[in-house]
């Protein structure tokens, strides 16, 4: 079949909008040749357990799936009873992007908690944190974070350790949303055990398709106590792929030596180089009217736009509205966003404020 886009587009709209790192598809031919068991009994899959281990600690077990709501959902659905209730920020991705799936699939109640960070705190936990033992109310049971979140912020390792503990000290557990975790270990320059395992994190569902996969996400299970019944809810769900050594053969790709920092740094150092050159045009002026609206400490960058230059930006480079009343835009970077690709972004934006 002959390509039927053009490579040469680029746009800052979502990091599922970039294709297959290379060394990624080079793992999934290499996988293709031959017989494999069906359904997770493959040497790949045995494989991946091992590479999860190195990373996540020797209780690490790793249950591969297709997408990341699939992965959320089955992960969390895991961890609680049927009358169990899940505690969110209000910003999470489980309550505003997931076509209500936990509640309608997962059947759990979600109690969602406001916060202008997309960060949880004890605190902020403790609103929804209540009423144990009251038939009326669905049972606050698990803690879910995002890391990083969806406002491109980070939680230090001590905060989820403060969150950790505020939850299992209430009978609760923790469940982390790393959709795009290698991008948070990249800018806290820190391993991944570090502030999931090490930190307190009972479960959480492991991003691969922000980071250069075609798809392939895991749910992570790092406290055995804390999840039951994955290998049929993941069934169930259907999020169990026949052909899973293809899945397992791309987080391998990504995670057997350092494919996966190489790509979140990258993105990491994209999104900084679009906020640092836009903050450069508004200091001399060739910019004018651009807000931030949170620091830049992943791969995304948050600001406000003056009236109408979104729409028109949009008609060079795809992106997103976050909040439209306010003319808030996101801004995402790849593992394939380039230099250039910043600097053109950066100077049509100069264009249209100073027009």
């Amino acid at each position: 079949m002959s390509t039927l886009h053009d490579p040469a587009i680029r746009g800052f709209a979502s990091d599922n909008y970039s294709g297959i790192h290379p060394e990624v598809l080079a793992a999934i031919a290499a996988a293709n040749d031959g017989h494999q068991v069906a359904y997770g009994e493959d040497v790949y899959t045995e494989r991946l357990q091992e590479v999860f281990r190195s990373h996540f600690g020797a209780d690490a077990e790793a249950f591969p799936v297709f997408n990341g709501t699939g992965a959320n959902v089955t992960g969390l659905q895991s961890m609680l009873p049927r009358w169990g209730a899940v505690i969110a920020a209000s910003t999470a991705h489980i309550n505003v992007d997931e076509g209500g799936a936990p509640e309608r699939i997962g059947g759990f109640k979600l109690l969602t908690v406001p916060t202008e960070d997309g960060k949880l705190t004890p605190e902020l936990v403790d609103r929804e944190a209540w009423g144990w033992g009251d038939e009326h109310r669905a049972q606050p049971l698990v803690v879910s974070i995002t890391q990083s979140t969806e406002l491109g912020t980070l939680y230090t390792a001590e905060e989820i350790r403060a969150l950790a503990d505020h939850a299992h000290e209430r009978g609760m557990k923790l469940h982390l949303d790393g959709a795009r975790l290698s991008n948070a270990a990249a800018a806290l320059g820190l391993p991944f055990a570090a502030f999931t395992r090490d930190a307190g994190v009972d479960v959480l569902s492991f991003g691969g398709t922000k980071n250069g996969a075609m798809l392939g996400e895991a749910v992570v299970v790092l406290n055995p106590e804390a999840s039951d019944g994955l290998i049929y809810s993941r069934k169930f769900n259907m999020q169990l792929s026949s052909k899973m050594r293809f899945v397992s053969a791309q987080l391998i790709a990504l995670l057997e030596g350092d494919l996966w920092l190489r790509n979140a740094a990258h993105s990491n150092a994209m999104a900084q180089r679009l906020r640092s050159g836009i903050e450069a045009g508004l200091a001399d002026g060739s910019i004018r009217g651009v807000e931030f609206m949170q620091p830049t400490q992943a791969n995304g960058v948050f600001a406000i736009l003056p009236e109408g230059v979104a729409d028109r930006l949009r008609e060079s480079f795809r992106f997103y509205d976050w909040d439209a009343a306010r003319r808030e835009v996101r801004w995402m970077c790849s593992f394939d966003t380039a230099e250039s690709d910043v600097d053109a972004f950066i100077r049509e934006i100069a264009r249209l404020t100073t027009a």
